[in-house]
């Protein structure tokens, strides 16, 4: 099987990657089938001798035809686009599933790095209310450890101007606005270690802003949560 885009790595990139799959065959059948018609009218009304061109007002009934059912044809497959990518977006920006070992990390974009706040040992992730849990918590600049099958809700903002977190085998991309926190999720499906880029302009660094998210099987995860426990202790 020919791979067309780079590896899925979240339940729902898949579903992202249909929506772009049905905007290229519609597109595609309109472009080959448009070629041929522009190609068939040069050939059929090519000039040819004793033959008199032909006035046309563009108002006759079995001219418009040609411009009246493809137009009405294409707003069809708008539709059918619309109705798609509506479907998804609800799915990844809007519908914000939960679990009961759901877990949320803090994500704060800043010129030129991406830092991480993971939750601890007790799996929550402390706010400004709850100051033991902030201790507890793992804080890492360039590097987002996350465990394979879990339900992820991330809390996205931005200390100065404006990013985009962008995890291309998740098929996700989100802006960080400054002043907002804004949730989105993701549940990765393979372990592995992949980029995560600032998919937004936000100055002369915008190019080196980049990061890694490693997706880990709990047991990996767990001795990575005590190597950084032991750390902080030192």
């Amino acid at each position: 099987m020919i791979e067309f885009y780079i590896e899925q790595a979240s339940t729902y990139a898949h579903e992202i990657d249909n929506v772009i799959n049905v905007i290229g065959v519609i597109t595609t059948f309109w472009w080959a089938l448009t070629t041929a018609v522009f190609f068939y009218f040069i050939w059929r009304f090519r000039y040819r001798e004793g033959v008199p061109s032909q006035y046309v007002t563009g108002k006759e009934k079995h001219l418009k035809r040609w411009v009246n059912i493809p137009h009405y044809l294409i707003i069809l497959c708008d539709m059918v686009v619309i109705v798609a990518a509506v479907r998804v977006w609800y799915m990844v920006k809007q519908d914000l599933p939960t679990s009961d070992d759901m877990r949320t990390v803090r994500i704060i974009g800043q010129q030129w790095a991406w830092s991480f706040e993971h939750p601890g040992p007790d799996g929550k992730l402390g706010g400004p209310d709850d100051l033991a849990a902030i201790e507890d918590n793992i804080y890492t600049v360039d590097e987002l450890h996350t465990t394979v099958d879990t339900l992820y809700h991330y809390k996205l903002e931005a200390r100065d101007v404006m990013h985009s977190f962008s995890v291309p085998v998740f098929r996700l991309k989100q802006d960080a606005l400054p002043g907002r926190v804004i949730t989105g999720w993701w549940q990765a499906t393979k372990t592995g270690e992949w980029d995560i880029q600032c998919a937004e302009m936000c100055g002369i660094g915008h190019g080196i802003m980049a990061a890694r998210i490693f997706v880990e099987t709990p047991e990996e995860h767990e001795v990575w949560m005590q190597a950084q426990a032991a750390l902080a202790k030192k």
